[in-house]
């Protein structure tokens, strides 16, 4: 429980005990508690983006990696890659000038607003994420499709068979089974993490409407 709301609740227990705060002094509490909140959400993001790039190096040798690099798919993946870096730019440097912002807030209404669009970031930066995760996986299962010996041939065979329509069915079935998982964890790491930062600010909102009503 955080020190506002242990305030609150000895107020509520014996108001002659402890002297009743200013509106000021409950507004820099909120402030402060707001900065150190948006403050972190920023060292996550990137933390989060050191994470994953560190993995995707660490896994470059791997055994698909490899034979992805004979599909000769550079022309496709690296303007990919350079459009989610450059979007990825865009979300840290957003969320490092929402943290400027609340810092040097002077009013609970800009506060307030502040905070939603804080909240907003957060969302979009998740959805990018995701979005960015399906679109990433679609493009290389195509590459795949048209570039691997192995599954060409396979293709090929389908087409002789008359099976084609069936093996791009199970394909696609299989890949959004997996998407779905992924993006299942995905979704929990990013409640777990950002979520719970999220619901202190809601909460800090909540505070700061009293304050103005």
């Amino acid at each position: 429980m955080d020190e506002l709301e242990l305030l609150k609740k000895d107020w509520q227990k014996n108001n002659k005990e402890f002297p009743k705060l200013s509106y000021n002094e409950i507004y820099k509490m909120i402030l402060e508690k707001s900065s150190s909140i948006v403050k972190w959400i920023f060292i996550i993001s990137i933390l989060e983006f050191v994470l994953w790039t560190g993995m995707s190096f660490m896994f470059k040798d791997a055994d698909f990696n490899q034979r992805f690099k004979d599909y000769n798919a550079d022309n496709i993946m690296i303007p990919i890659m350079i459009i989610s870096y450059g979007i990825l730019i865009y979300f840290f440097i957003r969320f490092f000038l929402n943290y400027r912002r609340i810092s040097v807030t002077d009013s609970a209404k800009v506060l307030m607003e502040n905070i939603l669009k804080t909240r907003r970031t957060v969302r979009q930066y998740v959805a990018f994420n995701l979005i960015s995760m399906v679109i990433t996986a679609f493009v290389v299962l195509s590459i795949q499709l048209n570039r691997d010996k192995q599954v060409v041939s396979i293709i090929e065979k389908a087409s002789a068979n008359g099976e084609l329509f069936k093996f791009y069915a199970v394909t696609i079935l299989v890949t959004l089974a997996a998407l779905a998982v992924m993006i299942g964890v995905f979704l929990a790491f990013y409640y777990l993490i950002y979520g719970i930062l999220l619901k202190r600010l809601n909460s800090n909102y909540r505070e700061l409407k009293k304050l103005e009503v």
